[in-house]
């Protein structure tokens, strides 16, 4: 049986999360000693606490050294996890004592990019030595990363999310959409469309119940047309341009602003196409009664004019 959480917090070291790190890396009790600076028993020890902690082995020996099993690699994966978090705790402090910097994490859905990078770009000018993460994700994925405190705030839309009123928001932006194709589509030059000519062609799609996937399909449906059967699935805006560009006959549907960057850089057409915006505009999300860093208002006074221009 697995411990409490209670007893976990109580009797789990860092110490303990380190050496399950450096045995990762290193595959043996005496090299991961000397790369934490103890000795091999006392690597012993601490291995052996954690297994009695949690009652079972993580680790298997054999012949190239010791591995980890299943439980192990998911105890690996959270050592490294917190490990990181505490490092990026000392490196906030030490920002704290200089006067300078901190640090921020900021998720954001494909078509808000356009928009944070330009906000980021303002803020870095100001700020240099603030640490910036960035990480792009569906609005489900970054909604759970904020309820994990992974994420300072996200971009993104809060009605995919189990508990809408655990979030404040700051409405942003509706989310015009376009359709893009490589350069190469048969219907590339043409000047003006109806949904009907896009119906036999293939299509790479946001994932299943995301906004931009149930746009489609809404506007397949009211023009009487069946959902495409075997699509692309992604969520990343970087491979959903290389889909479409390294395939003559895929379609996409993107955010109008991700569109016109593509087309600004000949990377993709857009087809002369009307497509409706997302329902539900996208907004800046925190968790409701979260201690923001300072780094996060910074961010929020760079986005109001651009948001309002």
């Amino acid at each position: 049986m697995i411990p409490s959480l209670a007893s976990i917090a109580s009797r789990l070291r860092l110490k303990q999360l380190r050496l399950l790190i450096a045995l990762d890396e290193r595959g043996s009790l005496h090299k991961a000693a000397e790369q934490i600076s103890i000795s091999q028993s006392g690597a012993t020890k601490a291995l052996h606490e954690v297994e009695s902690l949690l009652g079972m082995p993580l680790f298997e020996r054999q012949p190239q050294g010791l591995v980890a099993n299943e439980m192990g690699r998911c105890m690996i994966r959270y050592a490294r996890l917190i490990y990181s978090d505490v490092e990026h705790l000392r490196e906030d402090m030490l920002s704290i004592l200089r006067g300078q910097g901190g640090r921020l994490s900021v998720g954001v859905i494909m078509g808000a990019v356009p928009l944070l990078t330009r906000a980021l770009t303002a803020l870095r000018l100001k700020q240099p030595q603030l640490a910036i993460e960035v990480v792009e994700n569906t609005s489900a994925n970054l909604l759970g990363l904020l309820d994990q405190g992974r994420l300072d705030l996200a971009i993104c839309r809060t009605s995919v999310g189990q508990r809408s009123d655990a979030y404040a928001c700051i409405e942003l932006s509706e989310e015009p959409l376009a359709v893009v194709a490589s350069k190469d589509h048969p219907l590339a030059g043409a000047t003006s469309l109806q949904l009907t000519q896009l119906s036999n062609y293939p299509w790479v799609v946001y994932p299943k119940d995301m906004p931009m996937r149930q746009a489609l399909e809404r506007e397949l449906e009211d023009a009487g047309l069946d959902i495409p059967r075997y699509p692309l699935e992604t969520s990343s805006v970087f491979a959903t341009i290389l889909l479409v560009q390294q395939d003559p006959a895929l379609l996409a549907v993107v955010p109008a602003e991700v569109a016109g960057f593509c087309a600004q850089f000949d990377l993709l057409v857009t087809l002369p196409l009307s497509m409706r915006a997302l329902v539900e505009p996208y907004g800046l999300i925190s968790r409701v009664g979260a201690d923001l860093p300072a780094a996060a208002s910074l961010l929020i006074d760079e986005l109001q004019p651009l948001i309002t221009a």
